[in-house]
């Protein structure tokens, strides 16, 4: 087994760990989140970390992560370091870690600092907080300042928004981000990037005109295009699940 790491500079401490991220990571029954992949808190040096391991991939992407394309971990780090560099809040990178077996890609982790937040964006679009129309103004404010620094999150979705009650409002975090582009994002595109929030049409009407009036763009375009990307979206949802339940009945 071999091994390929990288470290933050200003966390060279944290090395052990990271070296021993499998023992730290099956150390922690605090996870916080289980599907495709899993994350776990985990005390490190004093503070909270997340270690974030991806899952293992089937036998053609184990060669081509080997190879052809950077992991996932890799990905999340890098981005990570990227928008730190760009004063857009993300949690700060502290490293990440890939194996490799039989000259094939095995396993990759990435870990974190732990940022504490109130909820996601995905409470406010189900109304279960407070003060909807101006948080939903200022996270509109905050994508539109994202696409002018040219940052493209192509996971925006719900869960990958995290939001904290400031003093002077609200402040936004992305998480999952090891699916990123770094590049210049016209208004018209940049509506694009609502189409996974999965808004309702007066929270799709309030984002489309706030974009609109900090962008310069026409109005009714804005609304036509995130019109467009809901549309899309639920095209998308719906075809799975009827590929799914055929998937059933012929089992």
């Amino acid at each position: 087994m071999s091994v390929n790491y990288t470290i933050h500079p200003d966390y060279a401490e944290f090395e052990a760990e990271l070296l021993s991220v499998e023992a730290q990571f099956s150390s922690s029954d605090e996870s916080i989140h289980k599907a495709r992949n899993e994350l776990r808190i985990v005390p490190m040096h004093g503070i909270k970390t997340v270690i974030k391991a991806f899952k293992v991939p089937h036998l053609l992407n184990r060669f081509v992560y080997a190879y052809l394309r950077d992991s996932k971990a890799k990905k999340s780090y890098n981005n990570g370091v990227r928008l730190l560099e760009l004063d857009v809040p993300t949690p700060q990178p502290i490293g990440y870690i890939e194996f490799f077996r039989g000259g094939l890609f095995a396993q990759s982790y990435f870990i974190s600092k732990y940022e504490p937040y109130d909820f996601t964006i995905r409470e406010v679009l189900h109304h279960r907080v407070e003060d909807v129309e101006t948080i939903l103004k200022a996270f509109t404010a905050f994508t539109h300042m994202l696409h002018q620094k040219g940052v493209w999150h192509e996971d925006y979705s719900p869960g990958n928004i995290l939001i904290r009650k400031t003093a002077d409002g609200y402040g936004f975090m992305l998480v999952d981000i090891n699916r990123m582009q770094f590049r210049p994002i016209p208004p018209a595109e940049g509506m694009r990037n609502f189409g996974k929030l999965w808004a309702k049409a007066p929270e799709r009407t309030l984002i489309a005109r706030e974009y609109a009036r900090l962008s310069g763009m026409d109005e009714a375009a804005a609304l036509q295009a995130i019109e467009t990307c809901a549309r899309k979206t639920e095209a998308a949802v719906a075809l799975k699940k009827r590929l799914r339940g055929k998937k059933k009945k012929a089992s």
